[in-house]
């Protein structure tokens, strides 16, 4: 009885000793100014997706100079750090990913990027709009302080960091998939993955999450509507496709306002993209549109999909073309493991503050961290960047010109990582 008692203690309580945690606390300031020039250097020089040569090149240098074992190259130009404890544990990963987005940074700090790449057959505009190198630089910090306690740590710890995470270019692989099939949950084979994503409207310092499905399933999709090219002044004589394109558009939104049961899960189908026509007096005889599609649960996933294969074609027949619909997955739902979640929650509170964690909905973002919940129990959440006292509903959005994060706190991240490794090796020590 007292065997099972001290299990179930172990499960809800942070099990560091308050001399561990205040080594680990000093540690973590340590690192705190360097995390944050790392993020800005980052931050300045950008990189797409599958073309993080710079950054990974960053990365690396670092984790060796660390002495960790370090692998490059994986999943393209994914890099793996390993640090082998000083005691028997369990193999924990980490994971950050390192791209950026073809967005011209419209914010005004020091550091904000300048650069610029090619980006499917086009130059464009470079910017961390999504915060990517603010994990780069969690994690890096992660590893020094990690590295630094190496004799105490239980077990092993895989440092990921992953390419491509925003979706590889054209039809090349890359992201978390590839990082996957070249084998990095196994040798050694992973026990539990943990990830963080920083947020511009989630307050300084403060951390959300939510058990079970967390972020969406991506899928993007391709409709491409053939008519009949006429003069402009003679509709009739053709099969306009840029009509019947608006039409199947509005269609597809009657199958989130009328079709799918939204109390169960959110729906949301995007048109991002249309290309169709040379001149403003002729009515071309193709269109292509290519969107977005998120869901939260499979079976209305299934069901979007059917339907929006059913209504493209009919309503393109309705008026004599034809349209061809094709959908293609990127990543599946975000899952956290309720088990371990609720296992690991004592601790990220202790590292954060408990009044500083709270549980949230789920959220009609994606991402491809998903795919690790496949090899083994993972759990992701979610870190704040918002400025202290701003209105989140005028915080800039991820994916625009002028997101901005308030880096001041990036070491609350590398805490949580630090406590989630040490607790979860012990809790797992203390089960056996």
């Amino acid at each position: 009885m007292q065997k099972h008692l001290f299990v179930i203690l172990a499960v809800i309580a942070p099990v560091l000793a308050l001399a561990q945690v205040k080594e680990l606390d000093q540690r973590v300031s340590g690192v705190k100014d360097s995390v944050i020039a790392w993020r800005r250097q980052l931050h300045q020089h950008p990189e797409l997706s599958n073309r993080e040569y710079k950054t990974a090149a960053f990365v690396a240098a670092h984790l060796e100079k660390l002495r960790l074992e370090v692998q490059t190259g994986v999943g393209k130009t994914g890099v793996v750090g390993i640090l082998k404890g000083g005691k028997p544990g369990p193999v924990v990963a980490l994971r950050a990913d390192m791209d950026a987005l073809p967005v011209f940074e419209r914010t005004h700090v020091p550091f904000r990027s300048a650069d610029s790449a090619a980006y499917l057959g086009q130059r464009v505009p470079v910017m961390h709009a999504c915060g990517h190198d603010a994990h780069v630089a969690i994690l890096l910090g992660t590893a020094e302080v990690l590295t630094s306690l190496k004799k105490d740590i239980p077990g092993t710890v895989k440092f990921i960091f992953q390419p491509a995470e925003e979706g590889p270019p054209g039809t090349e692989e890359g992201g978390a998939p590839l990082m996957i099939k070249e084998g990095v949950m196994d040798n050694p084979k992973v026990d539990a993955i943990f990830g963080l994503h920083i947020n511009a409207q989630t307050p300084i310092g403060k951390i959300k999450y939510k058990p079970g499905a967390e972020m969406a399933s991506s899928d993007w999709f391709v409709v491409t509507v053939k008519g009949k090219q006429s003069h402009g002044s003679q509709p009739w004589s053709g099969i306009d496709p840029i009509v019947v394109a608006a039409q199947i558009i509005q269609g597809f939104q009657t199958i989130v306002s009328r079709q799918a049961e939204l109390t169960k899960a959110p729906v949301v189908i995007t048109v991002g993209k249309i290309h169709s026509g040379v001149r403003s007096n002729i009515i071309p005889e193709e269109l292509v549109m290519e969107g977005t599609i998120r869901t939260l649960d499979s079976k209305m996933q299934q069901m979007v999909h059917e339907k929006m294969k059913q209504m493209a074609t009919n309503i393109a027949a309705a008026s004599g073309a034809t349209a061809i619909v094709s959908i293609d997955t990127k990543t599946k739902v975000t899952y956290n493991d309720p088990a371990l979640v609720k296992m690991m929650l004592p601790s990220i509170e202790a590292a954060a503050g408990k009044d500083n964690v709270y549980e949230t909905e789920w959220t009609t973002g994606a991402e491809d961290f998903s795919f690790f919940g496949d090899k083994a129990p993972a759990f992701f959440f979610f870190l704040g960047g918002m400025p202290a006292g701003q209105d989140p509903a005028k915080a800039a959005a991820h994916h625009t010109p002028d997101f901005y994060i308030d880096d001041s706190r990036l070491d609350v991240g590398v805490k949580v990582f630090c406590r989630l490794v040490f607790d979860y090796a012990k809790q797992q020590h203390e089960r056996m």
